[in-house]
């Protein structure tokens, strides 16, 4: 580890370093857009489970 910060990155290293840096951020965001994207559904699916799950309860209950 010592060898390698003993010198400063060349030219291309950096380009390559911003590169992968770049393609990173660019994944994150599109994930990021993604799940937002498609969270409306999601939340239907959840709040129909759980009226699903809290009617057959007070049916349970009530009987």
């Amino acid at each position: 580890m010592v060898f390698f910060m003993s010198y400063p990155p060349t030219r291309r290293q950096l380009v390559v370093s911003v590169g992968f840096f770049a393609a990173g951020v660019s994944l994150f965001v599109a994930g990021a857009y993604l799940s937002l994207a498609n969270i409306s559904p999601q939340q239907a699916r959840v709040k129909a489970r759980n009226d699903f799950v809290k009617d057959r309860i007070r049916k349970w209950l009530d009987d």
